[in-house]
């Protein structure tokens, strides 16, 4: 049980769908596991879709389907000596020991455990297991519905109590998501204004806005962007200002 303290726990987490949390933890979970020598575990306790499960199985389908995607796989998986990242499903009120289970029973240990986590806080065992986290990423979009919920949901949750004597320095970060080049930039400014007057940090880099977040790894294209066993193309991740992100947090979860 002890070892696992040393694996952090992260969560990209929202309580407004179509933000884009499930997609930004597989991005991030490819790019650390294949591309920065990272170990990776993603627990999916969104029940009941299980979307990052789903999103697996579709993965190892469309490597099988596709000689471009068959010969990425299997060069990437020579060069860099590992498996495929786990994705364990669960639901939220056992995801943390299945998680602990899962670290003790393997040999080598997560440098990071990614927690998809069901949308709704009412869910039973999602508030605690946000209160395990080590970091907590918030994706915000430029709406002001999205932004007022997030904003009275990260109030609230900060100031409920911790259970127990499992007292842990905890960073939550607010970051921007699905951002438009077109739109004014002054709506940010302003927004960023009223999150740093309630205390709470937000990321300076922001994720831009793409077709490419909802496309899969598929027989038709010849690129790898959202999958969970090919990290997306450098290219594809300075397009979308992915790459400054992913500097970004690693400098939050390294610090």
């Amino acid at each position: 049980m002890e070892k696992v303290r040393k694996s952090l726990k992260i969560s990209i987490y929202t309580q407004k769908g179509g933000v884009g949390k499930s997609t930004i933890t597989t991005l991030l979970a490819s790019v650390l596991h294949y591309r920065l020598g990272y170990n990776v575990l993603v627990m999916d306790c969104d029940f009941p879709q299980h979307s990052l499960s789903n999103m697996r199985e579709r993965d190892m389908k469309s490597i099988m389907e596709s000689d471009y995607h068959k010969r990425a796989a299997m060069k990437q998986f020579q060069s860099i000596n590992k498996k495929a990242y786990p994705v364990i499903k669960s639901k939220a009120d056992s995801a943390l020991d299945l998680a602990y289970d899962y670290v003790d029973r393997n040999p080598v240990e997560p440098d990071i455990i990614f927690f998809d986590l069901p949308g709704t806080a009412n869910t039973q065992g999602v508030l605690s297991a946000l209160k395990a986290m080590d970091f907590i990423l918030s994706p915000i979009t430029a709406d002001r519905l999205v932004v007022e919920s997030t904003l009275a949901f990260c109030e609230a949750f900060l100031a409920l109590p911790v259970a127990g004597s499992d007292e842990h320095e905890q960073a939550l970060w607010l970051f921007w998501n699905q951002v438009d080049g077109r739109e004014k930039t002054g709506l940010y400014e302003a927004y960023n204004s009223v999150i740093q007057d309630l205390g709470l940090s937000i990321m300076k880099s922001n994720v831009g806005d793409s077709k490419r977040f909802r496309k899969e790894t598929d027989d038709t294209s010849n690129y790898v962007f959202r999958s969970s066993l090919l990290p997306a193309e450098p290219q594809l991740l300075k397009a979308t200002r992915m790459d400054l992100f992913i500097k970004e947090f690693l400098k939050i979860i390294n610090h």
